[in-house]
């Protein structure tokens, strides 16, 4: 073998050598980006399952949040219909009394909104046709330990039920719907406490 041949042997020989080490370099280098590639992987999994597992928890407290408030109000509503409900019959029944228990009524409701001074009371066309004979005596002296006078007219009031009381200028509608109406949160607190206990 000639000089030549040794040195080209040589040659390739350190050729391989650098090969083999640059090879095995980038191998290395490839295992390294891979690890940290996989490691940072793992970390934004991680991260993103939290967040994720937050705001799944955070939607889910919401939607029972919003569910519980709708069935409130859905509550709040049926309750309020009831509410209603019974105060439209209470109002029927009012309207369905007896004449004789009928107008005791009004004498009561009179009692509370008689006043002093010169009163006039408009009944509606039904209650017209069937008063009593006594009421507007009876309506009178109610008027009169108020220290004033009623008068019941003999022109009706565009109302249902009850009376309309005038005072000069000043005008009270006591027909059943109109007190309740009135005094509708009262009502609905006392109806809600029978009906529903609260």
């Amino acid at each position: 073998m000639s000089g030549l041949d040794e040195i080209l042997n040589v040659i390739s020989e350190q050729q391989k050598n650098e090969e083999n080490r640059i090879m095995q370099s980038a191998e290395n280098k490839v295992r390294e980006i891979k690890k940290e590639a996989e490691k940072k992987a793992d970390e934004a999994y991680e991260d993103y399952m939290k967040k994720s597992s937050r705001r799944c928890k955070l939607d889910y407290e919401n939607s029972c949040s919003a569910a519980d408030s709708s069935a409130k109000r859905a509550l709040l509503s049926f309750k309020l219909e009831q509410i209603d409900s019974v105060i439209d019959k209470v109002v029927d029944k009012l309207r369905s009394l007896p004449d004789a228990e009928y107008f005791k009524t009004l004498e009561r409701l009179a009692e509370r909104s008689a006043d002093k001074g010169d009163g006039v009371m408009y009944l509606s066309k039904k209650d017209l046709a069937r008063v009593p004979s006594d009421f507007a005596a009876n309506i009178n002296a109610i008027a009169k330990k108020a220290g004033g006078t009623i008068t019941v007219s003999d022109k009706p009031a565009d109302i249902q039920d009850g009376f309309v009381l005038e005072y000069g200028k000043i005008s009270e509608n006591c027909s059943f719907r109109s007190i309740l109406e009135a005094d509708r949160d009262n009502v609905r607190d006392l109806a809600a406490r029978e009906l529903f206990g609260r």
